[in-house]
């Protein structure tokens, strides 16, 4: 055969390989595209089981959502290393983490891609205005949801499928303000809040809780989650000479609007709730956090049933550890509790389980929820930065 034939034979056969291959590669990738949402994946011989969690992860709140993940992500490692076996089958679980941006929009549409990747249940979201709008949507899909949100609305929709991980608003609330005007003599108080659902409603909570207790507020103001120049607010605020200027928010905002209150020389006290409780306004009102007081779910640290050795692995496996580790574990170790009651991971099965569980956790004792998915019990404490630190004024109520 002349050269020439050979050659034109030779690259007709490698043409035809080469369009075989690529068939072949074209058909896995449609096989692995159309794989539903639904297929059971593997690891080994288990079952993977996954769990959503929503929470803001990128942005000024970046701080909280990471510090709600890596208790989530602690409790699943610890749940993976029970071996545990569910409806006789072995079990491993997952983590689908999405970012919510702490946007109640953002928030919607990440909560329908948990409901779409086949979540077996949600921790999260974060914060109340994300919390709310997705319940309904984890509400219509039968999955159930514990979140880290503390506005009263929360679990007032009727929702089956929502509880909480921390107390709510109406708790905290309602014992800021008889401690503020009874414990710490602050009668005159100036409210301002950032309008989200968290801020406005702790700060509705705090204001009806401190009138009943006698106190007078003498200016209620308003500003967002984004601000951070509060000069015009605070100088209409001084002309009514507050013993205290209360703040319904994030850190974010607290701790530019703790520099500004001293550099226009009021002399309230700051006080504000468990979001502004932590090291990063430490580190972002630098001096002039000195004297800000602020309330907190639960009791310190040092006094959780599960604390100090919980605070030493999160700050060895992640380094750090702000507030909300500790209940993101005790939310997904009590989900995974009622799975093992249930026997069962689907969340038809498992949903009444988890409604009227008591389980022990790194927090409480107890942990257990009312008709609604709020907490049964749980304390407050107040702290106050002494010295650069959150050091404990008192804890109130009782588990």
């Amino acid at each position: 055969m002349h050269y020439s034939t050979l050659r034109t034979l030779g690259l007709a056969v490698t043409a035809a390989l080469a369009i075989t291959a690529c068939g072949k590669k074209a058909e896995q990738q449609a096989g692995q595209a159309s794989t539903p949402a639904s297929a059971p994946a593997v690891a080994g011989d288990s079952d993977v089981i996954k769990l959503g969690f929503a929470g803001p992860l990128t942005g000024p709140q970046a701080h909280y959502g990471a510090d709600m993940k890596n208790g989530i992500l602690l409790a699943i490692e610890d749940a993976n290393a029970q071996k545990l076996e569910i409806g006789g089958k072995k079990i491993k679980f997952e983590l689908v983490a999405e970012d919510d941006q702490a946007d109640p929009k953002t928030g919607a549409q990440m909560a329908q891609r948990l409901v779409d990747a086949k979540v077996s249940g949600v921790i999260g979201h974060f914060n109340s205005g994300t919390s709310i709008p997705a319940s309904k949507i984890y509400s219509d899909a039968g999955l159930p949801q514990i979140a880290m949100a503390t506005a009263p609305a929360y679990t007032q929709q009727g929702f089956k499928t929502t509880f909480r991980a921390m107390t709510s608003d109406t708790q905290q609330g309602g014992v800021m303000g008889p401690f503020v005007v009874n414990k710490l003599g602050l009668k005159k108080i100036a409210i301002i809040d950032d309008r989200t659902a968290y801020g406005q409603g702790l700060a509705d909570e705090f204001e009806k809780s401190a009138k009943t207790a006698g106190g007078q507020i003498v200016k209620r103001e308003f500003t967002n989650d984004k601000a951070t120049d509060f000069t015009a607010i605070l100088t209409a605020i001084k002309a009514s000479q507050p013993d205290a200027i209360f703040y319904g928010g994030a850190d974010a905002q607290s701790a530019p609007l703790a520099k500004q209150l001293k550099r226009l020389g009021l002399k309230a006290t700051l006080v504000s709730g468990e979001m502004t409780r932590t090291s990063t306004f430490l580190q972002l009102a630098g001096a002039e956090a000195e004297g800000v007081v602020a309330s907190l779910a639960g009791v310190p640290m040092d006094k959780m049933p599960g604390g100090k050795d919980f605070e030493s692995r999160v700050k060895a496996k992640f380094g750090s550890m702000e507030l909300y580790s500790p209940y993101s574990y005790d939310a997904t170790m009590t989900m995974i509790a009622a799975m093992k009651k249930a026997n069962s991971t689907d969340p038809v099965k498992y949903l009444p389980e988890l409604a009227k569980i008591e389980n022990q956790g790194v927090t409480s004792t107890k942990i257990a929820y009312d008709e609604k998915g709020d907490l049964k019990a749980g304390d407050i404490t107040v702290y106050k930065v002494e010295k650069g630190q959150w050091t404990v004024l008192e804890t109130v109520g009782g588990n």
